[in-house]
């Protein structure tokens, strides 16, 4: 799957990686990944490739609903967890629990929370990072340029500003496929 994921990705879409390339020679078991600016379907089936290309395996969440017969077969084999989303459950525990019970866990997430334009991102991604004693790992889907920039591993520390403003530099100038940030 690889070879036909390479040959999609960079000869038929045109896309490139840059930055941590080497993210699955690193040994980094457990994570939470995230990828922006999210603003198209389109995102779903890029970072399925980029995975494939670089060698690793993500699992993400996704509203209970998704899993449902055709589709529950291959969002549960592709990596996906169904999320009761319903008020008053503690999510970022629940999430972050699954990171204890594994030994292999990478959890892509949008820091935005959503495909629409948004002032701020969700902060949930954040606290699962640090309840789950895990790296934050960026990535970027910047269609202008056909390219998927990935970071280095990045640790919380105990000033969320600093943090999310250190997370945010890495997105700058990036163009997702609509383009919804000035």
């Amino acid at each position: 799957m690889g070879l036909l994921a390479k040959f999609i990705y960079s000869k038929i879409l045109g896309w490139k990686l840059a930055g941590n390339v080497t993210m699955s020679k690193n040994s980094i078991k457990k994570a939470v990944i995230i990828g922006a600016p999210h603003t198209s379907w389109q995102d779903f089936y890029i970072a399925l490739l980029m995975r494939s290309v670089i060698g690793i395996k993500s699992n993400f969440v996704a509203k209970k609903e998704l899993f449902k017969w055709p589709f529950s077969y291959y969002f549960k084999a592709i990596g996906g967890s169904p999320l009761d989303r319903r008020p008053g459950q503690n999510k970022v525990e629940a999430i972050a629990k699954l990171f204890e019970n594994r030994d292999e866990f990478r959890l892509a997430l949008s820091p935005e929370g959503t495909r629409k334009k948004v002032e701020e991102w969700k902060t949930g991604f954040y606290y699962i990072a640090k309840k789950g004693n895990v790296p934050i790992i960026m990535f970027t889907f910047d269609f202008e340029n056909k390219q998927n920039r990935i970071s280095e591993p990045f640790f919380t520390t105990e000033d969320i500003e600093a943090d999310f403003k250190f997370m945010r530099s890495f997105f700058e100038g990036v163009k997702g496929k609509k383009v919804l940030y000035s």
